[in-house]
């Protein structure tokens, strides 16, 4: 999780880098392994974008793993389950519906 979330800071920062510091027209080096090629700015900005978006698939999917390997993991060492570590956040929805009836 600690390797993806650098790999997307990573990302961030190279997004900002092509809204701010250059023109349109202009085309960017972009690593690939051991070599530079030149690509459209727009082509560059839709890569890093799809890039991100797998990457917060992928840091997603492995939290919501996590909560599975510690609890077997506490399991294991004859630990309790931790209690009210499977719990989600509310929806917008029902944010708004407790708050139409505290308002009450």
């Amino acid at each position: 999780i600690v390797d993806l979330d650098m790999k997307r800071n990573r990302n961030r920062e190279a997004l900002s880098a092509l809204k701010h510091e250059m023109s349109e027209s202009e085309k960017v080096k972009v690593c690939f392994g051991d070599m530079f090629i030149k690509f459209p700015k727009s082509k560059t900005r839709e890569m890093i974008q799809k890039d991100q978006e797998q990457l917060d698939k992928e840091i997603n999917d492995l939290r919501r793993e996590l909560k599975t390997k510690v609890n077997c993991l506490n399991e294991m060492q004859g630990n309790p389950e931790l209690r009210g570590y499977s719990l989600s956040p509310l929806s917008a929805d029902e944010i708004k519906a407790i708050n139409s009836l505290l308002k009450r």
